[in-house]
């Protein structure tokens, strides 16, 4: 199977292509080359799908599957349905999760929960990019199929504050310092290994029946976030200081925050994954989150380059933490 994609290289999309690779597919990556990581057995293609040269290069060929990894509007997707319309037997849009409205009307949340998020743009973009391709299904036949990560990590620290890419959260439990959780604590996520999503993903490449269809993949793990937290500083080593804070006070003193809590990381959310499941019969999520979050604190442990500790997050941080103990009186 020839296949494409468009990233290839980055938190979700690494594992995905290593196991591409790993079942004999014929892959190429379109990257340009900025993230150092090399996927052995892959084709790779230097460019920017933007500039015309490279379109021009991609246009010379046919795929069996394309997947966008990068696309964060209705205009990447328009874009790539007038670049591939004639030359893909199927093309998958990485959507989010983020995009379900929230709070749900009913506990589990299903591919056909509605999508809205007045919340954050973000969401909003990818929701205007999943009702192009939808058109584009429906008026012209284009082979879509549409891909809804929850929270998903490899090389990121699946924290709200100080983490992901930063390493603040980390320092902070090492020395002590306090660190936030939002709400009560008690709000229930599923966070899930990239190479437990990869499992779900790979197996919809291809597949016929999934065309016109949207899946989200994820763990079946559902943790409180004081259980994420505590299970991060056990990685660690220690005890988690931690401070609860309401979500509309973090938003008021850092607004920054009103799309990723607001409008996903304040609510509970439990996935129904039955139909990933009755499309890829051997999908299974077998990382628990304190098994995986031990393997990335691993990786940012092998390189103190990759340990960044980002100054206005730290500061951030502090003054919610102040600002909500002065509240308190």
């Amino acid at each position: 199977m020839k296949v494409l994609f468009i990233g290839g290289t980055g938190n979700i999309s690494t594992e995905t292509s290593l196991r591409c690779v790993q079942l004999g597919m014929d892959l190429t990556l379109l990257t340009r080359g900025n993230r150092g990581v090399t996927i052995a057995g892959a084709n790779t293609i230097v460019g920017d799908i933007n500039e015309k040269a490279t379109q021009e290069i991609l246009a010379k060929q046919h795929w069996d599957v394309v997947v966008n990894w990068i696309a964060f509007t209705a205009q990447d997707v328009e874009r790539d349905i007038g670049l591939f319309a004639n030359s893909t037997k199927q093309y998958v849009f990485i959507s989010s999760a983020s995009c379900y409205q929230k709070p749900v009307s009913n506990p589990f949340i299903t591919e056909s929960t509605p999508l809205a998020n007045p919340w954050w743009l973000y969401s909003r973009d990818k929701i205007a990019g999943e009702d192009a391709l939808v058109k584009a299904y429906r008026d012209t036949g284009f082979p879509m199929v549409i891909v809804r990560p929850s929270l998903t990590y490899d090389t990121v620290i699946p924290l709200p504050f100080g983490a992901w890419t930063h390493y603040n959260v980390i320092e902070r439990i090492k020395s002590g310092k306090p660190i936030i959780v939002q709400g009560d604590g008690t709000s229930l996520f599923t966070i899930t290994h990239a190479s437990d999503f990869a499992k779900g993903f790979v197996g919809l490449l291809g597949l016929q029946p999934a065309i016109g269809h949207a899946f989200h993949i994820t763990s079946d793990e559902s943790l409180s976030w004081d259980q994420i937290n505590h299970a991060v500083a056990q990685a660690v080593g220690k005890e988690p200081n931690i401070v609860h804070i309401p979500s509309d006070f973090i938003c008021h003193i850092a607004p920054d925050y009103t799309g990723t809590l607001l409008g996903d990381k304040s609510h509970s959310v439990i996935f129904n994954n039955s139909k990933i499941k009755q499309a890829v019969p051997d999908f299974c999520a077998t990382i628990p989150f304190n098994r995986g979050i031990k393997k990335t604190l691993d990786w940012f442990s092998e390189k103190t380059e990759r340990q960044i500790i980002d100054a206005k997050s730290e500061q951030i941080t502090d003054q919610i933490i102040l600002q909500y103990q002065r509240a308190l009186g």
